[in-house]
């Protein structure tokens, strides 16, 4: 198990933080989308959501009004 402090030390490790993101988003490009390791991954967090009692939604509408407003902030900012 990777302590806090083991993080730390590992990070300070890595001279060149860009070089590795970089390397991370080429393999992630490589990978071909696989289709049923997808599902797998969506039905786990479903199935997880319905054991935390938060799906499926009571009201799907309930406080879209919040949802709305705060997409909008998010997709005005120059990100």
């Amino acid at each position: 198990m990777i302590t806090d402090a083991d993080a730390i030390i590992y990070f300070n490790m890595i001279k060149n933080a860009k070089a590795l993101e970089d390397l991370g988003k080429e393999e992630v490009r490589k990978e071909k989308p696989d289709y049923f390791k997808s599902l797998e991954v969506f039905e786990s967090l479903w199935h997880e959501g319905i054991t935390l009692g938060t799906l499926p939604m009571k009201d799907p509408l309930e406080d879209i009004e919040t949802d709305i407003r705060i997409a909008r902030i998010l997709n005005s900012q120059n990100v």
